[in-house]
């Protein structure tokens, strides 16, 4: 499973720092909950992590069961779900499943159907994902991501546009496709949201 150690990391926009000195290992198959207000520079932190983002400072390594990942390959072993990352909305749910299978497959055992049927969608398949609610994006984005086939895994404000059942066919979704991944969860403190998680870091750490 994946590992990443983070040394000195820091990022900067321009002339803002949004933070620095970061010195984290995220162990194979760990669960680490990353904290802070809307602003703290969570999401940028899990895009450094991701390998999607170039730190300013420091270094940031990925191993896949004690070898090194190339850094234009870790791509390969990360799903993500973001709200700021957006969906193939001009695609109907059906294109939208099969396109994201393409460059990441699923979980063994894990179809096209299944996915749809999981996020309680089979009922849009040839529907565009632009006419879905913000809830239904919300669940197809946490499902494409926990039911990828990768060994880490990135979740940013997860309960995002979710009520409470919705919330709950999360966590158990969460629950049930682990397997031993490892898991980042950026919260602004929804406890549902990283519950599974073993240890929490806080943003505010790292700030100048």
């Amino acid at each position: 499973m994946m590992e990443v150690t983070l040394a000195g990391i820091g990022k900067r926009f321009g002339l803002e720092t949004v933070f620095r000195g970061v010195e984290l290992k995220l162990a194979s198959g760990s669960r680490t909950a990353i904290l802070g207000p809307n602003g703290s520079g969570k999401s940028t932190l899990l895009q450094v992590i991701a390998g999607a983002l170039v730190p300013t400072d420091g270094t940031v390594t990925h191993s896949l069961n004690d070898a090194m990942v190339p850094y234009d390959m870790v791509y390969k072993h990360v799903s993500i779900a973001a709200p700021y990352l957006g969906l193939y909305e001009d695609l109907s749910l059906a294109q939208a499943i099969d396109f994201h299978a393409r460059f990441k497959p699923f979980k063994p055992g894990v179809t096209s159907a299944d996915l749809a049927r999981i996020a309680y969608l089979d009922h849009a398949l040839e529907k565009p994902v632009l006419h879905f609610s913000s809830g239904m994006k919300q669940r197809l984005k946490l499902a494409l991501a926990i039911l990828s086939d990768t060994s880490l895994l990135l979740l940013d404000e997860p309960a995002s546009n979710l009520d409470a059942d919705a919330v709950e066919w999360f966590r158990k979704l969460l629950a049930e496709n682990l397997d031993g991944r490892t898991l980042v969860v950026a919260s602004n403190r929804q406890a549902s949201e990283y519950d599974l998680c073993t240890r929490a870091i806080e943003m505010a750490d790292f700030k100048a």
